[in-house]
């Protein structure tokens, strides 16, 4: 049996593991190069960029993208932007969570959602790709489409055979009015879901009175 010298020593070199800081990867989606800056499809970078931006977090250019580290409740966000391109998202996102060895139920993607109005977020444990060809290289990838994603509301306001010019464009005036509230709407997100856990983010987070609402004219 052992002595009480010998239990307080175990427990001595147990608390570093106990006490181990957890990392979160945030992949926020998008396509580098001026021409694709800010446009709707590249929302995914724009909420992590005005993450980093609040925290004072400085973007680094590492293999596959660039990362902005910040640390909220005694987390560790990894912010991740890309510079695959969309379309092979899943090669960037696999090799940070292999690299920093981040399990997949920390792992959130940020992406551009034609399904939902612009001002509504949808925090999901799971899902297809919808046809999100960024989605798609993710979930091959990683060979499974459970995996958590912030799904952020770009509306649809285009005419047949429009999509790829509208996803692809700039936000008009009145969208550019309601941005800054849904990117501040998706960095809170993203903190709320580090924090507490994505089943009660969830709750939170997708409740009606969380979306980002278009203020009245005075």
């Amino acid at each position: 049996m052992r002595n009480m010298a010998e239990v307080f020593d175990f427990r001595f070199h147990l608390k570093p593991l106990i006490l181990r800081t957890m990392k979160y990867l945030i992949a926020g989606l998008g396509n580098i190069g001026d021409e694709y800056a800010h446009t709707r499809h590249n929302v995914g970078f724009d909420v992590v960029e005005y993450l980093a931006k609040e925290s004072d977090a400085e973007w680094k250019s590492v293999t596959l993208g660039s990362i902005a580290e910040v640390k909220h409740k005694g987390r560790i966000l990894l912010l991740l932007k890309p510079n695959t391109y969309m379309n092979l998202s899943g090669k960037a996102v696999n090799y940070w969570m292999q690299k920093e060895k981040i399990p997949i139920e920390r792992l959130l993607v940020v992406v551009d959602e034609l399904q939902l109005d612009l001002g509504t977020i949808r925090l999901r444990g799971k899902g297809s790709d919808g046809g999100h060809n960024g989605l798609r290289d993710i979930q091959d990838q990683l060979n499974t489409a459970s995996y958590p994603r912030l799904r952020v509301g770009i509306g649809r306001n285009f005419h047949p055979g429009g999509q790829v010019n509208y996803v692809l464009g700039g936000w008009n005036d009145e969208e550019l009015k309601l941005l800054p509230d849904v990117l501040k709407a998706g960095a809170e997100a993203i903190k709320t879901y580090a924090a507490i856990g994505l089943k009660r983010a969830m709750d939170q987070i997708n409740k009606a009175s969380a979306q980002v609402k278009v203020k009245e004219k005075e």
